[in-house]
């Protein structure tokens, strides 16, 4: 089974009065996930008929979903767009040509642990080796978080990579998924990286404010806000069904520290793959504050091939869509190519 670390808040040392109390109200819901197939069936009133094959699903891969997220899915609907994308399938195990467990080639462009360097001027920090929701479709779902978790001390080694280059002026944090760590890990190393004076903006690439929308809490906000840095949080939502009320609560309270919020999705057969449904998930995500930036074609990681969209029918749902929304509310349609300087817009 290819499991990641469990979900628990990093610390360097005993829990802070603060950070007791984050947990009490955040992380109880990270270590409370549903993470079997039985209990995800039961939970959503599913035919004992998807078991088997959710069960051979979880074997490659865990299954990890939170209530808050748990609630926003139809109960007996096996097709609700939300649970597609966390309900393993034995599709899973098929291994088509091109369908890789390293699709980005992230491995060689990881010159210190826990630090990846693809593009100029950025480099990309895995700040923490969880996360809230696994998806079935994640592009890191082989990824050696074990390999790329480092201590305060090894992350020394990260941050002189980033001081001794000048060319820098952002980093961005993702993991797994950042939020997963603990307010006062990430004020620490968010210290660190204002303290490079090269540094420009700080990027967060987030679900966990649509996974856990509590996340988004006073101790958050307090090193946020304070931040000198430009700060933009990317989400990563695909329907206009993950944004509830806590979730444009939870994006009223970034924007009010200061926040950027840009929205990436990824295409996906039987959850987004229509015009109706990319339109509704951009006028959604508008209301909430956030602006719609990417959408990309499905990353060719091994287990997930039966989410691939051809990119012939990508290229003409957004030109579609096109017909249909204001040009401030298109993504852009994009495939990661390794090896290019950038996304290679389709």
């Amino acid at each position: 089974m290819i499991t990641r670390s469990p979900a628990k808040v990093q610390t360097t040392g005993p829990l802070l009065a603060s950070d007791a109390a984050d947990k009490a109200r955040w992380q109880r819901q990270l270590s409370q996930a549903i993470r079997s197939p039985e209990a995800l069936c039961r939970r959503l009133e599913l035919d004992p008929a998807w078991l088997p094959g959710a069960a051979q699903g979880h074997a490659l891969f865990e299954v990890c979903v939170p209530e808050a997220y748990l609630s926003r899915i139809v109960p007996g609907a096996p097709q609700d767009p939300l649970l597609r994308q966390v309900l393993p399938l034995a599709a899973e195990g098929e291994t088509p040509d091109g369908f890789v467990n390293d699709p980005l080639s992230e491995a060689a462009h990881t010159p210190r642990q826990g630090l990846i360097h693809k593009y100029a001027g950025r480099v990309l920090l895995i700040a923490s080796p969880t996360c809230a929701i696994n998806c079935r479709y994640c592009f890191r779902r082989h990824f050696p978080y074990d390999a790329n978790a480092p201590s305060r001390a090894q992350w020394q080694q990260s941050l002189d990579y980033l001081r001794d280059d000048p060319s820098l002026h952002e980093a961005i944090l993702s993991g797994g998924d950042p939020l997963a760590a603990s307010d006062r890990q990430l004020a620490w190393l968010v210290g660190e990286l204002e303290a490079i004076p090269h540094l420009k903006r700080l990027r967060i690439h987030t679900r966990l404010p649509v996974v856990i929308p509590e996340r988004i809490d006073a101790a958050l906000l307090d090193w946020l806000a304070a931040s000198r840095l430009q700060k933009v949080v990317v989400l990563h939502i695909n329907h206009a069904n993950e944004i509830d009320d806590a979730v444009m609560a939870a994006c009223a309270r970034l924007k009010a520290a200061g926040v950027t919020l840009l929205n990436q999705s990824v295409l996906l057969r039987g959850v987004n793959d229509s015009v109706d449904d990319l339109a509704a998930l951009s006028e959604r995500l508008f209301e909430a504050g956030v602006l719609p930036y990417y959408l990309h074609v499905l990353d060719p990681v091994a287990g997930a091939a039966h989410f691939d969209v051809p990119d012939g029918e990508a290229r003409a749902l957004v030109a579609e869509l096109r017909k249909s929304l204001p040009g401030f509310l298109m993504p852009r349609l994009v495939r990661e190519v390794p090896g290019e300087a950038s996304k290679t817009p389709l």
